[in-house]
């Protein structure tokens, strides 16, 4: 599995560049990869790239950790993992570092990449959703390289922390909110609750009602770092010093507040029409454009007729739409077969796009930092005085050596590059890139609409799962 985690860089890249491209933690630099820009001219790569945006934004470069676990993979496949993850992830948009560390007891990428994209001159989006793509993103490529990968709770807005001391009851709110409802009933005034709340251990602040510096009353229990705020974010209504000294002094008034008429209830209940209840277990929702068929084996089932009657027509009912797809079940097996090949082919020419792609932004790159950078070059051949021009110009020169240094490198003559028809050559990809990404997905999509429709003339027709056809039982877009 790889834990990650990512921050921004706002002061200085080359103290960042300078920590992870350590020779004694990056095995002297082999575990070192970079695009679109060089270990030691990072800084200035970064920065041509940030002169381009909005400096509004004073993010610099974001730093991305991927933490594997300790003995599940190699260095050098974690590096490989890494430089997957910071190409997928940036779209070779971005200049980026990629590099592993050695010197823990567990293997982890260090990847370094400019807050603003080469190619659109566009600030990356840091926010949740993004954080959430790039644990995706790592997720899958542990799939791929047969890693174990991190399985999500299902539960939002909580730290795991909390949502497992909640499970085992012994989570702070929880315990707290008891003993603030234990003392509430117990107490006669404002004032003996908040005795009997300290007696049991409480540290207890801002209480003083009317106080303008302290809204909300905040609890801290031994051993607990913070306090907890009494407030309707945290407990629901009645927690704020005033509810909690209303619920005191006026308990039948507060209750009666809260809690509907028992008349209005009874009333509104009678009103209700009766109606079959059907345990959610028993139903799937639909999958795709296909509907997956009832389980009637369950007891309530069995115990009424009425209801099995109704989920028999449902499943018919399914099982006819899926039917409908084919003449037979042979032509439904040739109908997945041929969608499976389309969406494999369709995801390997996309794979096989991507990587073009890379390399025209990173030739795009080069080029136009060549073309803006070489009126510098050429001023200071001219100049009377070389050393005072250095001086001045110092980032423009060094970024212009860099470029012109790479394209000799990808066998090309930097003087006859055309940068504006390198841009047309990655927009036109650009566009077949999205057609592409279309065909795979619709591709995908009927792949998986049709085998819910196979599963489901298989099952009603009574075959069991070693019935199936083995080749079937596999996902088709992995065959």
């Amino acid at each position: 599995m790889a834990y990650t985690r990512i921050h921004a860089v706002k002061s200085t890249v080359t103290k960042a560049v300078k920590y992870i491209c350590n020779p004694d933690k990056t095995e002297e630099n082999l575990l070192v990869d970079t695009f679109g820009c060089g270990i030691d001219t990072a800084g200035h790569d970064f920065q041509y790239a940030l002169s381009r945006t909005n400096p509004a934004d004073k993010n610099l470069a974001y730093h991305l950790i991927q933490s594997f676990a300790k003995g599940e993979v190699s260095h050098e496949e974690a590096h490989r993992i890494g430089i997957e993850l910071a190409d997928k992830l940036l779209g070779g948009k971005y200049s980026y570092i990629v590099a592993t560390h050695t010197d823990k007891g567990h293997p982890h990428n260090h990847i370094l990449f400019c807050a603003a994209d080469n190619i659109n001159h566009k600030k990356f989006n840091d926010c949740k959703k993004s954080y959430y793509h790039i644990r995706e993103l790592s997720d899958e490529l542990c799939k791929e390289h047969n890693l174990s990968i991190i399985i999500p709770s299902g539960r939002k807005g909580k730290k795991y922390t909390e949502w497992k001391a909640e499970q085992e009851w012994t989570s702070w709110k929880k315990q707290l909110q008891a003993d603030i409802d234990e003392c509430i009933k117990a107490s006669k005034s404002y004032e003996e609750f908040l005795r009997l709340i300290r007696e049991k251990g409480y540290t207890v602040s801002g209480e003083n009602i009317g106080d303008p510096r302290s809204k909300y009353i905040k609890f801290k229990a031994p051993g607990q770092e913070r306090f907890v705020r009494g407030s309707f974010r945290n407990f629901g209504a009645g927690y704020t010093k005033e509810e909690i000294k209303e619920r005191i002094e006026n308990p039948e008034k507060w209750i009666s507040q809260e809690q509907p008429q028992p008349e209005k209830k009874a009333e509104s209940q009678e009103r209700q029409k009766p109606r079959i209840k059907i345990p959610k277990k028993d139903i799937i929702t639909r999958t795709g454009a296909s509907r997956t068929l009832i389980d009637t084996s369950s007891e309530k089932f069995q115990n009424s007729p009425g209801l099995q009657h109704w989920a028999s027509v449902k499943n018919l009912k399914t099982v006819a739409a899926s039917y409908a797809a084919a003449e037979n079940l042979s032509d439904l097996h040739k109908q997945i077969d041929e969608k499976a090949a389309e969406a494999k082919s369709a995801r390997t020419e996309l794979v096989e796009l991507e990587h073009k792609m890379k390399d025209v932004a990173e030739l795009l790159h080069y080029a136009e930092q060549y073309r803006d950078n070489r009126p510098y070059q050429l001023k200071y051949k001219k100049s009377k005085d070389p050393d005072r021009y250095l001086r001045m110009h110092e980032t423009q020169l060094i970024l212009y050596d860099g470029a012109e240094r790479m394209l000799h490198q990808m066998g090309l003559d930097p003087k006859s590059i055309n940068a504006e028809e390198i841009r047309a050559d990655y927009e036109s990809i650009q566009i077949k890139k999205v057609e592409l990404e279309k065909k795979y997905k619709a591709a995908e999509k009927t792949v998986k609409t049709l085998e819910q429709k196979l599963t489901n003339v298989e099952q009603y027709l009574g075959k069991t799962d070693n019935d199936l056809n083995p080749q079937h039982k596999k996902d088709p877009l992995k065959r």
